[in-house]
């Protein structure tokens, strides 16, 4: 059986699924359920500074966005940090790493950007016995707006700036929780690890309006009438994760640097992926709060069965494994040639594909009078739009076609797509041409 014991920043636990910080994780009661259903981790919800609470609403709190089936695509969030005492949060996450040492307790942090506020919380975090802190600088409503959250997240000489505080007082790891809603990732990755931080977390949620309530003229969740931007969430924003965690993970400044990647985990497929991207472990809360902590015991079986299959023994095996592969387009071979293949014996005969072609692609698919559909090599682009769009798995596939060869449907020879000797779009890219 492969052992999918993950080490993190020398914090070991059981699997690399953690609970991010977010609701599921925001009280002793939650977190205990969570390591008794399987979690390898959590990382508890942000806490604040001393002083006044922080209120949150008391109307809806979520917005939603469904597929046709009702399934949970995106979720919504206008919640705040956590609104429990803090020392009260404190007492209850003493307790739980002493109850469960094996696993990894990670402490999320929001104080104001100044130096006396990061200096007063961080002893009081570290007397819990908590593996490490995270720094939450990617929340972007509410607390942004009193110059927290993605307020620093967004300005990568703030994140140096704190980071180097926590490090200071601070002795245990330090991962900085980056915010998605900034042009270009590797800047603030980039600052966070020339702060020192051992590790960052990405993605936190998207700034977002999900739906507004066309009666009422207001975005939704709506309070008494009005409503207001939240943090996007969920399956919906796992492609924009992956693609940040793969820039950080091959940026030249932070190649081989720890990432926990946060963004749409909902299968022990989501976690592999961004493992092999270059993740160390994997953050999830809106699976969690879907399906509820149990689903990560299909996660970890499911994981463990696909690593036997592959002859994995550890993660270790795997992470990272895809880095290599990430490439900007400028260096993608213009010669590689696909074509699409229809199986007859598998099409329904539903016409989506020529549709699909036929008005918005190359017109690359022919429909005969009984409605047998077929590709026509000279035309097809391989763009892969007929495989998307196709109801049937499988149905419709791309197959390759080596240069030189003869395609048996045309009766041609394989041509390249061009004669390049180097790249079109960059002459220091050299290609496979013939």
């Amino acid at each position: 059986m492969a052992d999918l014991t993950t080490t993190f920043l020398g914090i070991t636990s059981p699997n690399p699924f953690w609970l991010a910080s977010a609701p599921p994780t925001d009280k002793e009661y939650n977190v205990r359920r969570a390591f008794e259903a399987g979690w390898g981790g959590v990382v508890w919800k942000t806490l604040g500074s001393e002083g006044p609470p922080v209120v949150n609403v008391n109307g809806p709190r979520y917005g939603a966005i469904w597929g046709a089936d009702r399934r949970l695509l995106g979720l919504n969030n206008i919640e705040l940090i956590t609104d429990r005492d803090l020392h009260r949060n404190l007492e209850e996450i003493t307790r739980v790493k002493k109850d469960y040492p094996d696993r990894a307790v990670i402490v999320s942090i929001m104080v104001p950007c100044e130096e006396e506020a990061w200096k007063a919380i961080l002893p009081l975090v570290e007397a819990t016995g908590a593996d490490g802190i995270e720094l939450n600088f990617g929340c972007p409503h509410g607390m942004a707006e009193r110059g927290m959250g993605s307020a620093v997240g967004q300005v990568p000489e703030y994140i140096q700036m704190v980071t180097e505080w926590c490090k200071t007082y601070y002795s245990k790891p330090v991962i900085v929780k980056l915010t998605p809603n900034i042009t270009d990732v590797r800047y603030p990755a980039r600052a966070a690890f020339r702060g020192n931080a051992d590790a960052v977390s990405l993605i936190n949620t998207i700034n977002s309006i999900t739906s507004v309530n066309l009666d009422a003229m207001s975005p939704e969740p709506m309070i008494d009438g009005k409503g207001t931007h939240g943090g996007y969430c969920g399956p919906a924003v796992k492609p924009i994760a992956m693609n940040m965690v793969a820039e950080i993970a091959r940026d030249p400044e932070t190649t081989g640097k720890p990432i926990s990647a946060i963004g749409g985990v909902t299968t022990w497929r989501d976690a592999a992926e961004f493992m092999a991207l270059g993740a160390g472990n994997v953050q999830v809360c809106t699976a969690a709060m879907t399906y509820g902590f149990k689903v990560v015991q299909e996660m970890i079986s499911g994981l463990s069965q696909w690593m036997d299959e592959k002859g994995y023994t550890s993660t270790q095996d795997f992470i990272g494994m895809a880095v290599p592969n990430v490439t900007d387009w400028q260096y993608l071979n213009l010669n590689y040639v696909t074509k699409a293949k229809i199986d007859q014996e598998a099409c329904i005969k539903c016409g989506r594909c020529y549709a699909a072609c036929e008005d918005t692609s190359h017109q690359a698919i022919e429909m005969s009078a009984d409605r047998v559909f077929t590709v026509k090599d000279e035309d097809c682009v391989a763009c892969n739009l007929c495989v998307n769009v196709c109801p049937i798995e499988g149905c419709i596939s791309m197959e390759e076609l080596a240069l030189g060869a003869l395609d048996e449907r045309t009766g041609e020879t394989v041509k390249p797509y061009a004669n390049w000797t180097t790249h079109p779009n960059n002459p220091d890219a050299v290609t496979a041409a013939e």
